[in-house]
């Protein structure tokens, strides 16, 4: 049996796809930060203008949320509905593959009493120096709508 072992790849500034992978890692890194401090106020002005966010399932915060206003209000009411407990952690780096970058998470919250926690992946597309698009996968959708509620 062969065993190997691999390395992280360091990518160098640049001209190309390298170059887009290492700051689309380095504004990944910024918002996994950001996020897990419940600094919401930076994360936002990590997106660009016409941002779209994708929010799976069918819950009271599903669908596609299109500016940083709309975005804004999503994470408020996140906020609201859980008093606050709402978390979210990177579990791993971020791996990027050009301008997309995948940020493995642990989310969790209280609400009413029921506590959650699952694992996910914030698909981030990056534009420039800026969040163009993101796109939520949660490991469990079905326990994730429970836990929100319907609008």
């Amino acid at each position: 049996m062969v065993t190997m072992e691999v390395q992280q790849d360091e990518l160098t500034e640049g001209e190309g796809p390298a170059m887009r992978s290492t700051t689309a890692l380095r504004i990944a890194r910024q918002y996994a930060d950001a996020v897990s401090d419940k600094d919401f106020a930076t994360v936002t002005g990590l997106f660009a203008d016409d941002i779209v966010w994708h929010q799976p399932g069918d819950n009271r915060f599903s669908g596609s949320h299109r500016g940083t206003a709309a975005i804004g209000e999503m994470f408020g009411g996140m906020m609201t509905v859980t008093e606050g407990t709402f978390a979210l952690e990177p579990t791993t780096e971020p791996m990027a593959n050009g301008s997309l970058v995948a940020v493995p998470v642990h989310f969790s919250a209280v609400r009413d009493g029921v506590e959650m926690g699952m694992n996910g992946v914030d698909l981030l597309r990056i534009e420039g120096e800026r969040i163009a698009e993101v796109w939520l996968f949660s490991a469990g959708q079905q326990g994730e709508d429970e836990f929100w509620g319907n609008a």
